[in-house]
C-alpha cells in the first residue's frame, strides 16, 4: 500500500467520508493541530524517568483519546456512515481527578509560574500551549460547522492537566516552579 495519495499535491487532503477540502480548511487546521499536540505528547513520554515514571501510562492514554478527538474532527456532523467516537464524560472527570489529585501535592502557589523546570515539566508547558492552540483551532471549526462538543470540553480541561502536571512533575524531582516577578496574587 503506497501512502501518498498525491491529493497533496494540489494543496487539498480527503477526509472522512470522503470529502476533499484545502489543506488550510478550518477542519483540517482543527485536527491537525491535535495531530501535533499528539506527537509532542509522544516526545514528552521520552523524557520521562524514573522518578516521573507515574506520568507514563496517562499520557499514553490522552494519546489514545486525542486520536478519538482527531477522528471527530475529520467527521462532518452530517456524515451518516461515520459516528463520532469520543465521549468526553469519563475522560474529562479522570482529568480533573488528575489535576485534583496534582494540585493538593505540589505547593500551593497564589502568583503566575513561569514555564520550565525539568525537561519533562517544560515539555509538558509546550503541551499546554499546543493544546491552546489546537483549541482555538477548534472554536473556529465550532463557529462555521457543528462538532462534536465533547471534543472542545475536553481539550479545555486538557490543558489545565499539562499545567497541573508540568508542576507535578517539578515536584518530583525536587524542582521548584520558578514565579513570575511582577505577578499580583492571582490564585486563591
Amino acid at each position: 500500500m503506497k501512502i501518498y495519495t498525491k491529493n497533496g499535491d494540489k494543496g487539498q487532503t480527503r477526509i472522512i467520508g470522503k470529502q476533499i477540502l484545502y489543506k488550510n480548511d478550518p477542519r483540517v487546521a482543527a485536527y491537525g493541530e491535535v495531530d501535533e499536540l499528539n506527537s509532542w505528547i509522544g516526545y514528552t513520554k521520552s523524557l520521562i524517568n524514573s522518578h516521573t515514571q507515574v506520568l507514563s501510562n496517562e499520557l499514553e492514554e490522552i494519546q489514545q483519546l486525542l486520536f478519538d478527538c482527531g477522528h471527530d474532527l475529520a467527521t462532518p456532523a452530517d456524515d451518516e456512515r461515520h459516528s463520532f467516537k469520543f465521549k468526553q464524560e469519563q475522560p474529562t472527570v479522570w482529568l480533573e481527578e488528575k489535576i485534583d489529585n496534582y494540585t493538593q501535592v505540589v505547593p500551593a502557589v497564589k502568583k503566575f509560574i513561569l514555564p520550565g523546570g525539568t525537561q519533562l515539566a517544560s515539555a509538558l508547558h509546550v503541551a499546554r500551549t499546543i493544546t491552546r492552540r489546537a483549541e482555538r483551532q477548534i472554536v473556529q471549526l465550532m463557529r462555521e460547522e457543528q462538532i462534536n462538543q465533547d471534543v472542545l470540553i475536553f481539550i479545555n480541561r486538557l490543558s489545565d492537566y499539562f499545567f497541573a502536571a508540568a508542576r507535578y512533575a517539578n515536584y518530583l524531582e525536587q524542582q521548584p516552579d520558578m514565579l513570575y516577578r511582577n505577578s499580583k496574587d492571582v490564585f486563591h
